[in-house]
């Protein structure tokens, strides 16, 4: 991209006015973080005003650069950077700096202010997140880039600290993107060696530089922050990378210019005070006076800026319309993955299974994730090292990999925190993405499925091996608490069907989905599939619960359960229709689904009137109770698992019909005299 006319005089007041505004802000709001963008406006500065190519006004222009600040924290320094670039952030909202309903929260959160790629503040999550964005850039450039077309060409930035070099996650998103050879992928790491408790010294001190080129990375260096033009040659190296993804290390002094504060831990994450401000500002060379000052040439730049994008954003839209007449099915594609829709006929050929068949979970949702997945042409994703297991491959397709960058098969290798953010920056891109592993290793991933449901992101988690089912691996690799734990996110979709056309319609819901992240948890072990003339129609569990059967319209009690517990549930029903009980099978895969329900509906589910209520679930109790009541009761885990036979598990831990039926008329005997004892005596 060619420099623009800048005099060097305006070029430092830009910079300065991205440092004032974030101390002011800071100081404003009595919160926050003003060493690092004191430090590294510069650096944005040369990013966003030589290098990037962006639209303010149409912050989502397909083929903009992204820039990604994994050091979420230092969240003043986007606010305002987007602010002397012309995006639609306003000096009041820089006012109204971690405030509610601002549109500057204390870290940056995607969809909440234009300009911000994605959700950062957990550190090392923004690096992570933006090897899926450059997965996804590659593969989109692949797909839809042709002769004469070059409509996919955009690079991606991430600005890192001190604290994300650290971080587990970092290391895992490092190794694969240097594996992948992503030269489309810019890394800036800001080495000012502080961190809140001080020197980086008490906790850190290996060689960034040779680990980096020791994952496969270019590595380049700038000794001096401010010198800006030794940034804007640096980072254009980095731009033109052919071979792999560059780490550009850049020596910083936190809060520069602070007369007090400069290189102390004590400008990290808390406001500066007045005076220290006061001095500050006269060593840049501004009025000590003046708050939130933004020089009239500053703003005149900005418009400026916004100019350039327009024009750049135009150009891409006449090559588009060119491209569309040319190959107008690719460019279809291209504008549903930039409006989140599907293809028609995106579910056409969904299997309906056989009853009396068995199948495990993981086998039925292989089977229609390759039917979606052949009629979604972008949709993509993979495992983490257990696609052989999890049965997530897409069998005919290719690996994406460092030289066929159009395959659809993802490995993320054994990097499961890594890959929830990877596969969140894909979605970001437009993918329709899924990632998968054993649910017991969802722990290991979730900080990142966290961040997917904060943004409400349509990534889906498949998550097979679901219970104490996985039998003789034992208890390191027995979920127990995962579901609970996964349920107690928002915005996350937890499913657990019962059988395998139960998966097939939930799956056709997940791949509907425009937004909000799923955890999809499918059995190891085969499910009988359930006799649908007998029983309710597995289109009911779109409801998250439903009616499975009902020996009568009043019910004595209710047995409620999800995925493989359902079949324990209506043996035990039959058991108890024996002893002239009257019985009612819930089927209940998905409690968010439920409670999306009207009242009228979930009451008839689960009728008030009926007391005795037991849920069967091979997991923790914990929140069952909202369903069962206080005098209803659950059958659960209570207890880590252990190495053994199914069977003898299943014996072993009460999943039985056997002790349902009798936990069944020990609440119904308990039912009884309740009853007995309200009656009037004479």
């Amino acid at each position: 991209m060619q420099k623009p006319k800048i005099s060097k005089e305006l070029e430092k007041r830009v910079i300065d006015t991205i440092r004032t505004l974030s101390m002011d802000a800071v100081q404003e709001a009595n919160s926050g973080h003003p060493g690092t963008p004191m430090a590294m406006a510069p650096v944005t500065f040369t990013l966003y005003n030589r290098l990037m190519k962006f639209n303010p006004k149409n912050p989502t222009w397909m083929n903009r650069d992204r820039f990604i600040l994994s050091a979420g924290h230092a969240s003043m320094l986007l606010y305002a950077t987007l602010h002397v670039t012309g995006y639609e952030v306003s000096l009041d909202e820089i006012k109204s700096f971690r405030q509610l309903h601002s549109a500057t929260p204390g870290h940056p959160e995607y969809g909440h202010t234009p300009g911000v790629e994605t959700t950062t503040g957990p550190l090392g999550q923004g690096l992570a997140t933006s090897v899926g964005f450059a997965i996804a850039q590659k593969w989109l450039a692949e797909r839809y880039n042709k002769p004469g077309f070059n409509l996919i060409d955009y690079h991606i930035y991430s600005l890192a600290g001190d604290g994300c070099m650290m971080e587990g996650i970092s290391y895992e998103a490092a190794s694969l993107a240097g594996h992948l050879g992503l030269n489309n992928l810019v890394w800036i790491y800001d080495s000012n060696n502080i961190t809140i408790e001080g020197s980086t010294s008490l906790a850190f001190s290996e060689n960034v530089a040779r680990r980096f080129e020791a994952q496969g990375w270019n590595v380049l260096a700038v000794d001096d922050a401010n010198d800006t033009e030794k940034l804007h040659q640096t980072l254009t190296k980095a731009r033109n990378a052919t071979d792999a993804p560059t780490l550009v290390i850049v020596k910083s002094h936190i809060a520069f210019g602070a007369p007090n504060k400069q290189d102390t831990h004590g400008a990290h994450g808390a406001p500066l005070g007045d005076e220290e401000i006061r001095e500050t500002k006269k060593f840049y060379g501004w009025d000590p006076d003046k708050k939130f000052f933004v020089p009239n040439d500053v703003s005149q730049h900005a418009l400026d800026i916004a100019n350039r994008g327009l024009k750049q954003n135009a150009e891409w839209d006449e090559l588009f319309a060119a491209y569309q007449k040319e190959y107008p099915q690719l460019a279809s594609e291209l504008i549903m993955i930039q409006n989140n829709e599907l293809p028609e006929g995106w579910d056409a050929g969904l299997p309906v299974f056989e009853a009396g068949t068995k199948m495990s979970g993981r086998v039925a949702s292989s089977k229609v994730l390759n039917i979606l997945a052949g009629n979604i042409p972008f949709m993509m994703g993979g495992s983490a090292d257990l696609s052989p297991s999890t049965l997530t491959d897409i069998k005919t397709e290719s690996s994406f990999e460092r030289n066929n960058p159009g395959g659809r098969n993802m490995h993320f290798g054994i990097r499961e925190h890594a890959m929830g953010a990877i596969a969140n920056g894909m979605a970001l891109s437009g993918l329709r993405t899924y990632a998968s592993t054993f649910l017991v290793f969802s722990d290991y991933m979730r900080g990142s499925i966290r961040l997917s449901a904060l943004m409400k992101l349509p990534v889906t988690y498949v998550f097979t091996h679901d219970s104490i089912g996985v039998g003789e691996d034992g208890p390191t690799h027995q979920p127990i608490e995962q579901v609970a734990s996964l349920r107690a996110i928002p915005n996350l979709e937890v499913i657990r069907p019962a059988d395998a056309n139960e998966v097939a319609v939930l799956w056709k819901h997940i791949a509907a989905q425009k937004q909000n992240p799923v955890a999809l948890i499918l059995s190891r072990q085969d499910l009988p599939v359930i006799d649908r003339d007998v029983y309710a129609s597995a289109n009911e569990a779109l409801k998250g619960a439903y009616v499975l059967m009902d020996s009568s319209q009043n019910p004595d009690i209710i047995l409620m359960a999800t995925g493989s517990e359902i079949q324990l549930a209506l043996q035990a029903a039959e058991k108890l229709k024996d002893r002239n009980i009257q019985v009612r099978v819930v089927s209940m895969p998905s409690w968010e689904l439920f409670d999306r329900q009207d009242e009228a509906y979930r009451r008839s589910v689960l009728p008030h009137h009926v007391k005795a209520r037991i849920a069967i679930e091979a997991g923790a109790h914990m929140g069952w109770h909202k369903y069962v009541g206080l005098d209803g009761a659950v059958i659960g885990m209570q207890s880590f698992g252990a190495s053994g036979k199914l069977p003898q598990l299943l014996s072993a831990f009460g999943f039985t019909a056997d002790n349902i039926t009798e936990t069944a008329q020990s609440l119904l005997n308990i039912e009884k005299l309740k009853t007995n004892s309200n009656e009037p005596k004479h």
